[in-house]
C-alpha cells in the first residue's frame, strides 16, 4: 500500500508555478531518498528529481534544472517540489516515491519501493 502521498497538482498557464508535496505516512524518510517522477500520456515515466532526505542534496533531470527545486519540512515529513517557468511539456502525472538511493541504473522499482498515487499537473498555453 502507498505510504507516501502527493498533492498540489492542478491546471496552470505556461510560465506559471506550482508546488507539489510528497508526504510520508506510516514510514519515515529518514535514511531514504525521495524521488519525483512524471509520466505524460503515451510516454515513458521520467525521473524529475531525487533528493537525499537527510542532507537535502538533490539531483535534477536536465529538462527541469533551473526551474524546479525541492525543499523539506521535517515536522510535516514532507518534501516539496517547487516548479516554476512551467512549460507545456511539463504536463504529466507526477509521482513521488521513497527509495534507497538515486541510481538511474537498473530497475527503478528496485530502488524506489514506496510510490504514491500521483497528482496531475496540466500546463496550458
Amino acid at each position: 500500500q502507498a505510504q507516501v502521498a502527493e498533492s498540489g497538482g492542478g491546471l496552470v498557464q505556461a510560465g506559471g508555478s506550482l508546488r507539489l508535496s510528497c508526504t510520508a505516512s506510516e514510514l519515515t524518510f529518514d535514511s531514504r531518498t525521495v524521488g519525483w517522477f512524471r509520466q505524460a500520456p503515451g510516454k515513458e515515466r521520467e525521473g524529475v528529481s531525487c533528493s537525499i532526505w537527510a542532507t537535502g542534496r538533490t539531483y535534477y533531470a536536465d529538462s527541469v534544472k533551473g526551474r524546479f527545486t525541492t525543499s523539506r519540512d521535517f515536522a510535516q515529513k514532507t518534501l516539496f517540489l517547487q516548479m516554476t517557468s512551467l512549460k507545456l511539456e511539463d504536463t504529466a502525472m507526477y509521482y513521488c516515491a521513497a527509495g534507497w538511493g538515486c541510481s538511474s541504473n537498473g530497475d527503478v522499482n528496485e530502488v524506489f519501493t514506496n510510490w504514491g498515487q500521483g497528482t496531475q499537473v496540466t500546463v496550458s498555453s
